[in-house]
């Protein structure tokens, strides 16, 4: 059983997503923790040294694509 799941999706420009991949790996690169906030609350997550990465993409015949990133320790 999960004890925290948050779940969030939004339409950004491309550029913003990119932003936030590259904050998300800055901070995998110097710290040994992540930070998440949602609404108020901030939560303080301590990532392993190795880390397992998986990557899928999808592409449908009607041009859309799906990229899906998981990382887990």
């Amino acid at each position: 059983m999960d004890l925290l799941e948050i779940k969030r999706r939004e339409r950004l420009p491309r550029e913003e997503v990119a932003r936030r991949l590259h904050a998300l790996a800055d901070a995998l690169a110097r710290h040994n923790q992540l930070e998440v906030t949602e609404g108020a609350t901030r939560f303080r997550v301590r990532v392993a040294d190795e880390i397992e990465l998986e990557i899928e993409l999808e592409i449908d015949g009607d041009g859309g694509a799906e990229l899906e990133l998981e990382l887990k320790w």
